[in-house]
């Protein structure tokens, strides 16, 4: 757990830790991102496109929203949206109970109702 710690104080990675929990050293994280979708490339001759859409995601809501892992969905930004992440033919099946939910979604360019396009994130920074 230390040496994750201090690979995310060099800014290699980012951790991302259930809702609701303390955030220490001593915790295990549920997920680890690779700080920059760059580093995906450099390391890896294949790169799962679903793993650089989270990292993505995860890279441009960081700095100015607490970010945690819901119980469903991929992201709860300030514990009030929960966030799903896939590709444009991604339903909203996986987060259809949970309230304040929408689908962060990859290949599309325009979003419509609970729709939003993953690009349109890269506004946030």
């Amino acid at each position: 757990m230390q040496y994750l710690h201090h690979l995310q104080r060099a800014r290699l990675i980012n951790t991302l830790y259930p809702a609701g929990h303390s955030i220490s050293t001593l915790q295990k994280p549920e997920k680890i991102f690779l700080q920059n979708t760059n580093i995906a490339y450099a390391i890896a001759p294949q790169v799962d496109p679903g793993s650089l859409c989270e990292t993505f995601l995860f890279t441009q809501l960081q700095g100015k929203h607490h970010l945690s892992l819901p119980k469903l969905g991929d992201f709860l930004i300030d514990d009030t949206v929960t966030l799903e992440v896939g590709g444009a033919g991604k339903k909203k099946s996986q987060i259809r109970e949970v309230p304040n939910a929408y689908l962060a979604l990859d290949g599309i360019e325009t979003g419509e109702d609970s729709r939003i396009p993953l690009w349109l994130f890269g506004f946030c920074r």
